[in-house]
């Protein structure tokens, strides 16, 4: 499968993830309904994907946030911006 291009994926990449969830389930629920033609169909399901990368990106930079964190015991804890290519392995 193609990484979704065009103003869909960039503009799910600026989405905080409760909105970019929040858009997921209305256009997975639009997509269930069905009744839309073809083009829009597959409109929807590139914005359903982006929107799903989006999501998983944030949860996985979070959850990264939590193990550096945790990897200090001791240590005072302080907001740490953590891509995932940047993690360190513990």
């Amino acid at each position: 499968m193609t990484e979704p291009r065009g103003p869909e994926a960039a503009a799910a990449e600026t989405l905080a993830y409760d909105e970019a969830f929040g858009e997921l389930q209305r256009v997975v629920a639009a997509l269930e309904t069905g009744g839309g033609s073809l083009e829009a169909t597959i409109a929807q399901y590139e914005r359903a994907v982006a929107l799903q990368r989006r999501c998983e990106r944030l949860l996985g930079e979070a959850e990264l946030r939590v193990q550096q964190l945790m990897a200090r015991p001791g240590m005072p804890l302080e907001a740490v911006d953590v891509r995932p290519e940047d993690a360190e392995e513990g």
